[in-house]
């Protein structure tokens, strides 16, 4: 009785989250973000030439930034299940631009939790889960949690 108890809780469990994705390509387990979504004193937003896309935005390490299509303002609307396949960039003092990357269009907004998110050009910043190492740039493209995921350019926009 327990075992069909815990198959029952579990098939639950996996077609909420399943749900929860909308219509992606992306695997319902729960793996940990990487890189990992703590705050950087003073993070670092730089230009990076990706063999596929060209010039896109990184983080000082490399990995790659995103835009989220749903966010329509400077504040975040990737909360919960989307936030552990796509953490925010996250800072504790201002943000700095590195090579490439234009000063002026980086700022920051604060999440519902009291954390800061960096942004730039007005667009909250995410990483994605599975990209694992610099130049990484796996979801882009992406449909989930209802809306497209893009890496941007230098300029701040979504390149499709």
């Amino acid at each position: 009785m327990q075992s069909k108890l815990l198959v029952a809780s579990a098939t639950a469990a996996m077609a909420l989250l399943a749900a929860g994705c909308g219509s992606t390509n992306q695997s319902t387990a729960a793996a940990s973000p990487s890189p990992s979504p703590a705050a950087a004193a003073g993070m670092t937003i730089a230009v990076a030439t990706n063999a596929k896309l060209g010039q896109i935005l990184v983080d000082g390490k490399g990995m790659t930034v995103y835009l989220w299509v749903a966010d329509t303002a400077t504040t975040s609307t990737c909360y919960t299940t989307c936030a552990t396949f796509w953490p925010p960039v996250l800072t504790t003092g201002a943000p700095k631009a590195g090579a490439g990357a234009q000063a002026s269009l980086l700022g920051t907004t604060t999440r519902t939790d009291g954390m800061v998110q960096v942004t730039y050009a007005g667009h909250p910043l995410y990483y994605f889960q599975k990209d694992k190492q610099a130049g990484d740039a796996t979801g882009q493209g992406s449909n989930g949690f209802g809306a497209l995921w893009w890496v941007m350019s230098p300029a701040g926009t979504a390149m499709h």
